[in-house]
């Protein structure tokens, strides 16, 4: 006899609006098995786009910390480097080094609180933790830096706010060291446990094709093998003097866009080796530019490699000190495509590990 069941709607979310944000899936059930599921967004909404049009340019930075609020340095970049592409304006080199420093350092940050709530979310306590504990050590130095902890507001069209203070470059020759030691323990305490992989190792699996018809990037694009990273292919600011390489997955599974991740942190470490020992002796910090930053009339896009794949900057100005518009590129909007594709057929205990290894900041979905 067959078994009868009802399908059921249930509601995952909204959940808390920290570091997971305000998101809310919904997914049709049959017994544990998801039949549909559908991303709801927009609790988090705030409009930036918008209300771009009525800021100056330099008003509009703060704005840029909060639509990635785990990694505000390459957000508040990718809109000074746009504005300074189209006002064809020249960076000190020093500027250029810091900004350079400051966007890897929070390329690890970003990982780190990837790392430490995806292990907690799948069952974990103790790496979320570990890479808070680590975590805290970038966040001290950027404190050290700019005066804030999360939005940083330290970039500005056409360089930095302020110089790198007495012994700071030390501090990131230190950390490099020191955390390639935590990756060690990471890797010892769980890339290898049988838990964990029986978990994640071949969920979530897509091919290359897939990833690129949905237009992904970041880890959860080369995972699948396709070996795209905006600082080596279409590079900008100072990465085309660093050596360093763009790690790849296999399977295209949740297992390897953990791998790439790891293996993304240790590449940043490389990058800021080469950094702190090249970085200039002095020099200006602000390049030549006016003291109302009009940019000329014309359009330009440009993209950079935020943690979570490419983010890029729209602007069509008229000339005036004002945007006519704005639009940005959010990699966490785009990645989340997939998910209805992935999570259909999977059971309920995937979900959260599918969610989880796509690394959304719902800041950047709604912003």
């Amino acid at each position: 006899m067959a078994l009868r069941t009802e399908e059921l709607l249930l509601n995952v979310g909204p959940q808390h609006p920290s570091t997971h944000g305000v998101f809310r899936i919904v997914v049709k059930l049959d017994g544990e098995i998801i039949k549909e599921a559908t991303p709801v967004m927009g609790y988090l909404h705030r409009g930036t786009e918008k209300l771009a049009e009525n800021l100056t340019y330099t008003q509009i930075i703060p704005y840029t910390d909060r639509m990635d609020y785990v990694s505000a340095m390459t957000n508040n970049y990718v809109l000074c480097h746009t504005v300074e592409k189209l006002m064809e304006l020249e960076i000190p080199e020093r500027a250029e080094y810091l900004r350079l420093i400051v966007m890897e350092l929070q390329r690890i940050a970003s990982h780190l609180v990837w790392w430490g709530t995806y292990l907690l979310d799948i069952g974990a306590m103790s790496p979320f933790l570990y890479a808070f504990r680590d975590r805290e050590k970038i966040i001290d130095m950027f404190n050290e830096l700019c005066g804030a902890r999360l939005t940083y507001f330290y970039m500005r069209i056409g360089g930095v706010k302020w110089d790198a203070p007495e012994g700071w470059i030390q501090k990131v020759r230190d950390f490099v060291p020191y955390m390639r030691e935590k990756l060690k323990e990471y890797d010892n305490l769980v890339s290898g446990n049988e838990i964990f992989l029986s978990r994640i190792k071949g969920v979530g699996q897509y091919d290359a094709q897939t990833a690129i018809d949905y237009g992904l990037s970041g880890a959860n694009l080369r995972c699948t093998g396709v070996k795209w990273d905006l600082r080596k292919d279409q590079p900008y600011s100072l990465y085309e003097k660093f050596d360093f390489d763009v790690p790849v997955g296999r399977n295209g599974d949740c297992y390897d866009r953990y791998l790439c991740r790891l293996a993304e942190i240790e590449q940043s470490l490389r990058i800021l080796e080469q950094a702190v020992d090249s970085f200039p002796g002095d020099g200006p910090v602000m390049g030549k530019v006016p003291r109302v930053v009009r940019a000329p009339e014309g359009e330009i896009y440009s993209a950079i490699e935020s943690p979570r794949g490419e983010i890029g900057c729209y602007i069509v100005s008229r000339g005036k000190d004002k945007p006519f518009r704005l639009k940005f590129r959010r990699p966490s909007f785009v990645n989340l495509q997939i998910l209805p594709k992935l999570l259909v057929g999977e059971s309920m205990t995937n979900l959260v590990t599918i969610l989880g290894a796509t690394d959304i900041v719902v800041g950047e979905v709604d912003g």
